[in-house]
């Protein structure tokens, strides 16, 4: 008895790398539906809508999804450290 039924496809883009991502359902499980990437990420959720959302979301990341990702990067490292010596004086 086949379970696991297909629910749809979402194609795009990370970092200008081309993926898939299919949704699919399986009644035997917990958490019965699943999104899974060709770049390896993979989710179960127990709400379609959930679902959706996050395959678009993945799929197609917004300007903001964009940004938090480039943030760490952006950082600047090689601030001066505070001199406590200065004002102990």
């Amino acid at each position: 008895m086949r379970t696991q039924l297909w629910v749809g496809t979402y194609h795009g883009t990370h970092n200008r790398d081309r993926v898939v991502v299919t949704t699919t359902r399986d009644d035997e499980q917990d958490l019965p539906y699943r999104l899974e990437c060709t770049c390896g990420f993979s989710q179960r959720y127990a709400d379609p809508v959930r679902l959706d959302r996050t395959a678009w979301r993945h799929t197609h990341p917004a300007l903001w999804d964009r940004w938090k990702k480039k943030i760490p990067g952006l950082r600047r490292t090689d601030r001066p450290a505070a001199d406590d010596s200065a004002t102990a004086a």
